[in-house]
């Protein structure tokens, strides 16, 4: 875990610095080795951070000249570039407010509707709808319209684009008894009409599945490390270009 931290924070750190003007576009960053001495980390993990900016198109590695910063346009932010990252840490906010709210408001009955998608969950009878059913049954128990609308348009982003679908899918598939234990836990907030505790069960889904998404952005980021040394190592392997007898 330390590791995957730091890892992230050099990353971080030099995109923060391509975004200050310390790397304008066109620059080329410190070698390897200086970037290394300056983070007091291992080479392999400053090649790391560097596959992870070129998978973010922040930087373009330059073989035998160097790695430089690319041009990247800001954009406007609207609903068909929301990110799978961006709409979990928006439902994160408005949903622990609106689990926080149906503490106070939600019925008996509801409560019951509740219930059945823990049992849903539980007997692994339709996760997706169940999982969708809970989330709803909170929402409409606030009586809220504005909440609701919220609610409505933020799912709906769930499937507005072919990304955020695939990362989901990964969300949810990751593993269900973790989903149903917090979904438990925000219920038994909600029976006991505690809106504190009902936000902070709410937050603590969301900040799993933003760490599940962490962990799959890092999972691809070492594959595509994987896939490139594998490449160079057969484009400057001396048995590819002259055969060596034993």
């Amino acid at each position: 875990m330390k590791n995957r931290r730091l890892f992230w924070r050099i990353v971080d750190t030099i995109e923060a610095s391509i975004a200050s003007g310390e790397y304008p576009v066109g620059s080329r960053l410190p070698p390897e080795r200086e970037l290394a001495e300056k983070f007091d980390v291992s080479r392999p993990t400053i090649r790391e951070a560097i596959i992870a900016l070129e998978v973010r198109e922040k930087v373009e590695v330059k073989t035998g000249s160097g790695v430089y910063v690319v041009n990247h346009q800001s954009q406007t932010v609207t609903a068909s570039k929301v990110n799978a990252f961006e709409l979990t840490q928006a439902r994160a906010l408005v949903e622990g407010e609106i689990a926080a709210l149906a503490a106070k408001t939600i019925t008996r009955e509801e409560l019951e509707k509740l219930h059945g998608t823990l049992v849903m969950m539980k007997d692994m009878q339709n996760v997706e709808e169940a999982d969708e059913l809970f989330h709803q049954i909170i929402a409409y128990s606030t009586r809220n319209g504005a909440l609701i609308n919220l609610f409505e348009n933020m799912w709906s982003l769930r499937s507005s684009s072919n990304e955020i679908i695939e990362d989901y899918n990964i969300v949810c598939s990751t593993d269900n008894n973790k989903t149903l234990a917090e979904h438990t836990s925000i219920y038994e907030a909600l029976s006991a009409h505690d809106a504190a505790e009902a936000r902070l069960a709410m937050h603590r889904h969301f900040n799993r599945l933003i760490n599940v998404l962490f962990d799959k952005l890092e999972q691809q980021a070492l594959e595509e490390v994987r896939r490139k040394n594998s490449a160079n190592r057969d484009l400057y392997s001396i048995e590819n270009l002259v055969k060596i007898k034993g």
